[in-house]
């Protein structure tokens, strides 16, 4: 072993001079002249020029094999250096975190940019011999124990490609360019990536994230995407170079053994839970020696001596907090030369070995810090105890995984029943499928009856341990005579049989995975039938999944008899990781009726069963399981139709102690099925006959009744994240848990318990840019998810007509309400809703006094909007283009609308119906929201909680004379209102928790109050401030002369309150330059202090605007 090896100081030496000319590999660098063919000359098609674009569907002659699948028929490709086998979803196009959502191969993922001619994308599937047999001669070189001959490959070239820099170029990068390729060569059964990397060919390293907004690493990485069809996770990855340093060695070593060649084996059996990387690298020829004149002798490594490593499939994301061990090159995950004795099985239903076959090893851990030539660091770890870091997905979505002394467990988490690898909601119904196959010979026939691939289906209501089996087609010749085999379908009655305390049934043991053959003897006759059924656990639908086999010969019962089958019990036996039973059963045959008469006939056979199945073996403070449990069944129902073909059984079980024929055992309701819970219910038994009933996780309800909630990504997430952590101990460092909403969604704010810093999320759970606080502040974070709509008679959308008056417009999540003011004081009896809008969740709010309109921000959407307080039914004027609208101003003499987008990062304005959309400001902006406008002067105010910079911003309608208002001492200034007759700008900060006014041409700023809760929005009227607060879900009153809180409004409905606005009975005097006949502008006329200008709205390309100012 390497031990033996680094005895001395000699030895270390010699150890990292033998690592650097393993490194770097034979025949010098890769040469451009020595990638695979490329160019238009050669067939190939060209991406489009841009950035962030994906090609059509580039369909193949031969599927490619990827991770466990081999059916994948067509590839995308796209300009960041990524070849998806699906086509990626457009909101990531550009690289984000890893692994993305589809299934992907990437050689160099960064933000690159082909616009303007700056480099090309080349690809194509090449079926010619040529190119197939250079790419066997690669695979070889890597792989050389492995007879590879593909049939096509799929040829990718990225030549001169240039990084995306974002808005502040790095004149470090300029003229750099990148060029690299990719080949995914095919055979029958499997497929292999080739990554080649020229010298000189990778000039820079990172490119600027639009995520991120920074420099970030190129990565070298492969993803399965995305897997189940119910409960959808990320399936395995593997990250191989994702820093500067690895990223740089692409081109100067290799795991080939020629540089800048680098060899994959991406879908084979050896693939189903992660790619397996070539490593000639580290392997030397038999009898190679290095001498140095400093050892007593010579030292030879062989092959015999190198330890490898397997290479961590959950490697971390850009952005994870937390420690990992992540190599800096990429590691070898096994040695070339080791395959797999067979394949491993699917990774949702895998588990580790017993623990006899990982004997514990003392972990040999040898680390070479500095390789002078490539900087390259290697850790190899023989420790071969499995353990729960790189076997988490071993277990069940909804289990627990527990390190052990000699291995890992899985565990079920409170709620639901099973083994760990497999685990359900307790009392829930459960479905099971399977296949049927028989070779029967029926009486005394000498021909037998064989039927193939018929189906099973059995429905199992849990809390009465009643099972429900069907078997279709089932020829009538053969239909009756099966009739007594109920055990054909009581095996799935054991799994999920009625427990009693301390006892288990078989899906508790077994998870549903395991082989069972039964042997049926029938009494008085030379009969014998063979059962033969393989339980495969849960499949990707949430059902279990069985085979059977049926073979051998039965009495010939006559057509249209009945059978009945008495209550009966059965021993199980229990011993390490084998099950036994036998029992007699007794049967009754009722012929059809003939002379008036039903002939009836008793019988008996005997039943002897085996089941196996794998249980962990490595804790040893499990209760032991009672090596004798009795399995109770009663009404038992059998019936062959002969019409549909079905034969079906119908079952009660319970499991327990074993009993003398005495029933008191099974007297509570829960036992015996009469307890009258929901189907989706668990019967908790209490002392005696009392019980109570508990909806299964995922319902909700009394237990009597339960109705089913559907699971959210969000609880789906934290289900695996606490299932993942121990809860024997604390949870891992930086380990973060999502926090859900009342509905299941993200809640819209997030925070790390361990650091106190907290961010929004989007309504898929990932952080929006530029939110994160410091500890001990909180983001107003908006929710862009919609309440569920409760069924019930339907509300009305149209607005209800606004009385004479002043009122106060304020936004709930899907309702907008008016407050009546009676001069300043609100006349809360007189509170009511002005629209219902359940689909939206309206943000801000702005009142056009000239037409009594009210517009609205709905975030849900996205979308802006608007209604007559005259009443009517509202309407959407912008619904395009749109990410995150926020604040929204109007001006009433102008005609146009003016709105903050947080997603987008803008300003824009358009006219009042929204037409002439005009983009006034996409540059420093992070977190722009409040905007208002003063009418009369023509300016613009907007706030920016920008975490880092907040700050409060004016310009001129026409978006010039942009500067900086207030930006010392702020926090999160939400909310921001002018009051044209005072000439006030007035704002409310969540984070210093203050109002504040000033007046725009003074520098000074007043306090008007401190102490406020978490104000959001804020509107002015006379002599008061109205604000609403998301602490105290309610509308505030502040009188500005006395500088104190004089009122407060609670709505009905205590939910989050948004946006305000003040919808005056006549609008203030005064005009500006746009008021009368649009100024004289053809479309866009924008008031400026003193005068105007006259914009033209974005794409206006054919349209006839006129701009001057």
């Amino acid at each position: 072993m390497l031990a033996t090896v680094l005895r001395s100081g000699a030895a270390w030496t010699w150890a990292l001079l033998l690592l650097q000319l393993l490194l770097a590999g034979p025949g010098g660098c890769l040469s451009r002249q020595e990638l695979f063919p490329f160019g238009p000359e050669h067939g190939d098609l060209e991406l489009e020029a841009g950035d962030d674009l994906v090609s059509p569907a580039l369909e193949l002659s031969t599927a490619l094999h990827f991770f466990d699948r081999s059916d994948i028929d067509s590839v995308y490709v796209t300009t960041n250096g990524i070849i998806a086998m699906s086509e990626p979803p457009a909101k990531e196009t550009h690289p984000g975190p890893f692994p993305p959502t589809f299934g992907a191969v990437a050689p160099f993922l960064a933000d690159l940019d082909t616009t303007d001619g700056l480099g090309k994308v080349y690809y194509r599937e090449d079926l010619s011999p040529s190119v197939t047999q250079l790419a066997a001669e690669c695979v070889q070189r890597g792989f050389p124990e492995v007879s590879f001959k593909p049939s096509s490959a799929v040829v990718v070239t990225w030549e001169s490609v240039a990084p995306y820099q974002g808005p502040s170029k790095d004149p470090t990068l300029e003229g750099k360019r990148n060029t690299f390729q990719s080949i995914l060569a095919s055979s029958d059964s499997s497929t292999y990536a080739i990554f080649l990397y020229p010298e000189d060919g990778l000039q820079f390293y990172t490119t600027f994230s639009k995520k991120e907004e920074n420099q970030v690493p190129a990565v070298v990485a492969f993803s399965q995407g995305l897997v189940g069809l119910i409960w959808k996770s990320d399936g395995a990855y593997n990250i191989f170079a994702n820093d500067r340093e690895s990223i740089g060695n692409l081109a100067k070593s290799s795991n080939s053994g020629q540089q800048g060649v680098w060899v994959f084996e991406i879908g084979s059996p050896a693939t189903a839970s992660g790619v397996v990387p070539a490593d000639t690298n580290l392997g030397l020829d038999d009898g190679a020696e290095y001498d140095d004149e400093d050892y007593d002798s010579a030292t030879h490594l062989g092959q015999e001596d190198v330890v490898t490593t397997s290479f961590p499939h959950e490697a971390p994301r850009r952005g994870d907090s937390g420690t990992y061990n992540t190599p800096s090159d990429l590691s070898p995950r096994r040695m070339a030369t080791e395959r797999p004795l067979t394949p491993p099985t699917e990774r949702t239903r895998s588990f580790q070995l017993p623990g006899e076959r990982f004997p514990q090893q003392q972990p040999q851990v040898i680390d070479v810090d500095e390789v002078e030539e490539t900087g390259i660091v290697f850790s190899y770890n023989t420790d071969s105890r499995q353990t729960c870091t790189n076997n988490r997905h071993q277990c069940s979505v909804h289990a627990q995984c527990r390190d052990l002394a000699t291995g890992f467990c899985c565990y079920c988490v409170a709620g639901y029943t099973g083994n760990g690898r497999q685990c359900v909601a307790e009392g829930s119904p459960q479905r099971v499928n399977g296949k049927v196959k028989g070779r029967i010979f029926v009486g005394d026939s000498q021909v037998p009856i064989v039927f193939e691939n018929t189906d099973l289906h059995s429905y199992v209501v849990m809390n009465h341990g009643r099972s429900y089996t069907a078997i279709s087609t089932i020829p009538e010749t053969v239909g009756y005579s099966l009739l007594p085999l109920a055990p054909i379908g009581g095996i799935i009655g054991w799994m999920f049989a009625v427990e009693q305390d301390g006892f288990k049934n078989g899906f508790s043991i077994t998870g549903g995975e395991f082989t069972r053959q039964a042997e049926v003897t029938f009494v008085g006759h030379p009969d014998k039938l063979i059962i033969k059924q393989q339980f495969s656990g849960i499949d990707e639908h949430g059902h279990l999944t069985i085979d059977t086999e049926l073979e051998g010969r039965v009495p010939q019962i006559a057509f249209g008899s009945s059978v009945h089958i008495e209550p009966y019990t059965e021993l199980y036996h229990y011993s390490r990781q084998v099950i036994t039973s036998s029992s007699t059963r007794e049967y009754t045959v009722t012929e059809p009726e003939r002379d008036g008469t039903a002939p009836s006939h008793s019988h008996t056979y005997q039943w002897r069963q085996t089941i196996t199945f794998q249980e962990c073996l490595h804790d040893d403070s499990l209760p032991v399981l009672p090596s004798t449990q009795q399995l109770s069944v009663d009404s038992v129902f059998v019936l062959y139709n002969q019409e549909e073909r079905i034969l079906r059984y119908a079952l009660s079980n319970s499991i327990g102690p074993v009993r003398d024929g005495s029933p008191d055992a099974l007297q509570n309701p829960c036992y015996i099925g009469s307890h009258g819970c929901d189907a989706n219910a668990a019967c908790r038994p209490g002392p005696g006959t009392q019980f109570t009933c508990e909806c299964s996780i995922g319902f909700r309800g009394d237990g009597r009744t339960c109705y089913e909630v559907e699971k959210t990504r969000c609880q789906r997430e934290r289900e695996h994240l606490l299932g993942a952590a121990d809860s024997q101990r604390p949870r891992p460092p930086g380990l973060f848990v999502p926090e859900c909403d009342e509905h299941g969604h993200y809640a819209p704010t997030q925070c790390h318990g361990g650091t106190g810093y907290c961010w929004c999320v989007d309504r898929d759970g990932r952080e929006v840019v530029g939110t994160r606080t410091r500890p001990g502040m909180r983001p107003p974070c908006l929710s862009t998810v919609t309440p569920p709509v409760h069924h019930g008679p339907p509300v009305p959308t149209a607005v209800i007509p606004l009385p004479p008056g002043t009122h106060l417009l304020f936004a709930q999540t899907g309702k907008i309400e008016r407050l009546p003011l009676e001069g300043s004081t609100m006349t809360k009896s007189e509170a009511k809703a002005l629209l219902h809008a359940p689909d939206k969740v309206i943000i801000g709010l702005a009142f056009d006094c000239v037409d009594k309109m009210v517009y609205w921000t709905d975030i849900s959407q996205p979308a802006i909007g608007r209604a007559s307080l005259h009443g009517g039914e509202p309407t959407t004027i912008i619904r395009q283009d749109l990410g995150s609208p926020e604040g929204i101003a109007l001006d009433h003499l102008g005609r146009n609308i003016f709105w903050t987008d947080s997603h987008l990062d803008r300003i824009e304005v358009a006219k009042l119906d929204g037409t002439q959309r005009r983009v006034l400001f996409e540059t420093d902006l992070v977190n722009p929201r409040g905007i208002v406008t003063d009418s009369v002067r023509g300016n613009l105010y907007w706030t920016d909680w920008n975490r880092d910079n907040p700050k409060i911003e004016t310009s001129y309608m026409d978006g010039t004379n942009r500067r900086i208002l207030v930006q010392d001492n702020l926090g999160l200034p939400n909310g921001l209102t002018f009051d044209a007759y005072s000439s006030q700008l007035c704002w409310v900060d969540a984070g210093t928790h203050r109002a504040e006014c000033l007046k725009p041409g003074q520098p000074s700023r007043r306090k008007v109050l401190e102490g406020l809760q978490y104000p959001f929005a804020v509107t002015s009227f006379g002599k008061n401030l109205y604000y609403t607060d998301w602490k105290m879900n309610s509308v505030v009153a502040v009188d500005l002369a006395v500088s104190k809180e004089t009122d407060s409004f609670h709505p009905h409905k205590q939910t989050r309150l948004y946006g305000i606005t003040s919808a005056l009975s006549q609008c203030p005097e005064g005009h500006n330059y746009c008021s009368v006949n649009n100024g004289g502008c053809t479309h866009l006329c924008l008031a400026t202090p003193g005068s105007r200008t006259c914009r033209c709205p974005d794409n206006t390309l054919g349209v006839d605007c006129i701009e001057r100012k």
